[in-house]
């Protein structure tokens, strides 16, 4: 993919993005991407990387198309990671600049000399020329993305350019049968999921990107959603397609209706980022949520898996997309092929398979099915083999319940965390919905005591940013509480 060609290639077209106030045609934002070369190229360090720390907006993608022009590493920096973990992706990558809207968070990095402002966001520098170690194995990488994993440390994951637009490519073709003219962004950019699937994709297939800012469609933060607001946006920008995490799925799922106008205008609705129980995409379709989950990684540029109108099976994550190939390890380990991407530091492996970590299994058909994760299987003491992740979509596909975590290894029984739903809902409710979701699980894994905690958060570092739990930090916080329901004394919650 020739970035510059893509641009010229949508100069004419009248509805390019918009962010709710302006809509740009192809031509003001080739002029957007254009500033934002000139202001790259006059930096201290015109080829270091450079550090992206904003809302989501036109200017977002603009800055990221023009480090494509320039052959530059992107460091998307998400606004729910804290100064500190800002600063490490900082070091880690040798990004000398930044681009940010508020000069508080550029001075929170040491950056403090503007060298452009032409539009919403400044890109800011050190004031003085400072030595540093070069950035090591970033040939060939546009983008660096850091994902939160089980430590306070993100972990990048370098990326090149034709990766992302292979993916992107791959998307727009599996999806062009539904005419998609309208996607609305409900993600963060630095989340890889929505700045592929998203946008790249839209930009693609000729169809406009609406990328207001996040608190105008609902989220705050990384976990705060507020699904009325959400609701009001697809109302306002009536898209054809966006893109969910099973949080937010289940929070719209309870503030509609069947045949809610609202949501008329969808025809896609993609999930992803963590385990869907089949309740919650029946209860989703139920109310007119075109619903489609998938599977990806960081690693593999974010979607490997997708059901697709046509070639959906419930239970699944879809079809491998064409141009991946998976495979299931003896252990029952899900491995991708052919993947390009590797960890920064670490020199690329090409043609080495991606060992996922997640376990799963493909059917006749080729549909991928996830089980769990490998490194998370519970084995009672009874000896039982349990996913935590089967029932905690039990769980939370009750409607009751926003977050679950299942705990068990080497115990008698299963207990879990649980965060209801809604403020309003009680002990009394809240042992119904278990009792509703073990109805469908058999004896070994059903949850047998319970006790509800506040949301767990991403700003408390106990979730990632696509809402999976980061559990050992969860288990350390709530040691005293997870230990007292395996008390064999204790007989209530």
């Amino acid at each position: 993919m020739d970035t510059k060609n893509l641009l010229d290639s949508l100069a004419g077209k009248p509805a390019l993005l918009s962010d709710g106030r302006t809509t740009l045609d192809g031509a003001a934002f080739g002029q957007l991407v254009r500033q934002a070369c000139d202001a790259l190229a006059a930096r201290q360090y015109p080829q270091a990387p450079v550090a992206l720390l904003a809302d989501n907006s036109p200017e977002w993608l603009a800055i990221d198309l023009a480090t494509q022009v320039l052959g530059l590493a992107l460091v998307p920096l998400p606004l729910f990671f804290t100064p500190e973990q800002w600063q490490h992706v900082m070091a880690q990558t040798g990004a000398r600049s930044v681009w940010c809207a508020d000069p508080r968070h550029a001075a929170a990095l040491g950056w403090t000399r503007q060298v452009a402002a032409d539009t919403c966001l400044a890109l800011y520098e050190a004031a003085e020329s400072a030595s540093a170690a070069p950035p090591l194995g970033l040939g060939g990488v546009q983008k660096i993305t850091f994902t939160s994993g089980t430590t306070s440390a993100p972990k990048g994951v370098c990326l090149g350019m034709a990766q992302q637009w292979e993916l992107a490519g791959a998307l727009r073709d599996g999806l062009a049968p539904l005419g998609l003219e309208r996607h609305l962004c409900l993600l963060p950019f630095a989340v890889l999921l929505e700045n592929i699937a998203g946008p790249y994709t839209a930009l693609l297939a000729g169809a406009t990107v609406m990328c207001p800012p996040l608190a105008e469609t609902g989220l705050s933060g990384a976990s705060g959603f507020d699904p009325v607001t959400c609701l009001s946006a697809l109302a306002r920008y009536r898209p054809h397609s966006i893109i969910l995490v099973p949080q937010m799925l289940q929070a719209l799922v309870a503030a509609t209706a069947p045949g809610d106008p609202r949501i008329a205008s969808l025809r896609f609705v993609a999930v992803g980022g963590g385990k869907v129980s089949p309740r919650l995409l029946e209860a989703a379709a139920a109310r007119g949520f075109p619903v489609y989950e998938g599977y990806g990684l960081s690693e593999c540029a974010s979607v490997v898996a997708l059901n697709l109108p046509g070639a959906a099976r419930p239970g699944s994550v879809g079809r491998p997309l064409p141009h991946r190939r998976v495979v299931i390890a003896a252990d029952g380990e899900i491995l991708v092929q052919g993947v390009a991407a590797h960890y920064l530091g670490q020199p690329p492996a090409p043609g080495a398979a991606l060992a996922t970590g997640d376990l799963g299994h493909l059917d006749a058909d080729g549909f991928l099915y996830v089980d769990g994760r490998k490194k998370d299987v519970l084995i009672t003491g009874y000896g039982r083999n349990v996913s935590p992740e089967w029932p905690e979509a039990a769980l939370t596909g009750t409607g009751a319940i926003a977050q679950a975590v299942v705990f068990g290894e080497a115990q008698p029984w299963l207990a879990a965390l649980v965060v209801p739903a809604a403020p309003g809902i009680g002990a009394a409710e809240l042992a119904e919905a278990v009792a509703r979701a073990n109805a469908g699980l058999p004896d070994y894994a059903r949850v047998r005591r319970w006790a509800a905690v506040p949301p767990l958060m991403a700003a408390d570092g106990l979730v990632t940013a696509n809402g999976r739990p980061r559990r050992p930090l969860i288990a350390a916080r709530y040691a005293a509480r997870i230990a007292r329901l395996f008390d064999t004394m204790e007989t209530t919650q």
